[in-house]
């Protein structure tokens, strides 16, 4: 199994969002396994019952839900690793200093690894080209899993960065239901497209 660690404060509405609509848009086979954790997390089973009730009207399992704590173990287990805002993907990394090419906010690894030359090698052996690629220049193949969080790592470093508050997801927490609402809508349409980003290499 390939785990993908969502991380936010409280694992109480975000992270937990983004662990079960990812696992809902994976295809059947797929070896992803998602997982979340809290920066500031106390460890209780169950769900929120606001939380269960946007993420199943989104297709999501509200089932056996346990929030934990984020430490330096999840981190090293986990072969990526996604803050929902700049501050949990730093916390991940002081915990792991080692895991920094792995830590990314969910938003700028989705923007990161659809972006650019690389061709991504999906399941049937064929590749799929993202951007524009120069003229008599062959694009590297990014094979698998661990190819698609490495070429996100290279882009960090060669593309201008945007204002932290665009890769940031608000804290839905003791907001609005419209707040959490709009937060699901916005987490699950980033989920989608990670489903389809990761999950070429890394079917059983």
């Amino acid at each position: 199994m390939t785990q993908v660690l969502f991380v936010c404060t409280g694992n109480v509405h975000r992270s937990v969002l983004a662990e079960r609509l990812l696992a809902a848009r994976l295809p059947p086979g797929s070896a992803v396994r998602p997982k979340s954790a809290g920066t500031q997390a106390r460890p209780w089973s169950g769900m929120e019952a606001s939380t269960r009730a946007v993420l199943e009207e989104r297709g999501g399992d509200g089932s056996g839900f346990a929030a934990r704590p984020l430490t330096a173990q999840l981190v090293a287990e986990a072969a990526l690793i996604l803050g929902l805002a700049h501050e949990h993907r730093e916390a991940a990394v002081r915990l792991v200093p080692t895991a920094l090419r792995r830590c990314f906010t969910l938003k700028e690894f989705v923007r990161l690894a659809a972006g650019g030359v690389d061709t991504v090698r999906g399941g049937e052996g064929t590749a799929t080209t993202h951007g524009d690629v120069p003229d008599g220049q062959v694009p590297p193949v990014v094979d698998g899993f661990d190819g698609v969080v490495a070429a996100a790592a290279r882009r960090r470093g060669a593309v201008a960065p945007v204002p932290p508050a665009e890769d940031d997801i608000s804290d839905p927490w003791g907001r609005p239901p419209s707040v959490l609402y709009e937060c699901a809508r916005e987490i699950d349409g980033t989920a989608s497209t990670l489903a389809r980003l990761l999950d070429g290499g890394a079917s059983l």
